[in-house]
């Protein structure tokens, strides 16, 4: 079950921005599909043995989901690194979660139906 879209934009205005600023939690840098704007939206970023796994909690037709899914690439900042990923696509929780490093708690209201943005390792 996704969260509120009142909660989203919240987040998105005021939560958001000073989470980037503090440099702790992964900022994926995406550019947006009409505006060609660049946002960075911080998230949970799962490591994954070809790339990460990303949990939309508000569901997969946020702005940050469509906006990567447009572009086909977005950039990781993860542990002062930057990894580029490319294929974007989404996942069932029930077809990826057993890659998922052990130990992984998934959220309250994630079923196995949930769907995900998987993304892979650029490979130059």
């Amino acid at each position: 079950m996704a969260l509120p879209r009142w909660l989203a934009r919240f987040n998105k205005r005021f939560v958001n921005p000073r989470e980037v600023r503090r440099g702790v939690r992964p900022v994926l840098t995406h550019v947006g599909r009409s505006s060609g704007r660049t946002y960075q939206t911080p998230l949970d970023a799962h490591p994954l043995p070809d790339g990460y796994l990303f949990l939309p909690l508000y569901g997969p037709r946020t702005d940050w989901v469509r906006n990567v899914l447009a572009a086909g690439t977005a950039r990781l900042s993860v542990d002062g690194e930057q990894v580029q990923l490319d294929s974007p696509r989404l996942v069932r929780k029930q077809e990826v979660w057993s890659l998922v490093p052990a130990g992984t708690k998934a959220p309250p209201g994630l079923s196995d139906e949930s769907e995900l943005l998987r993304m892979s390792l650029r490979r130059d």
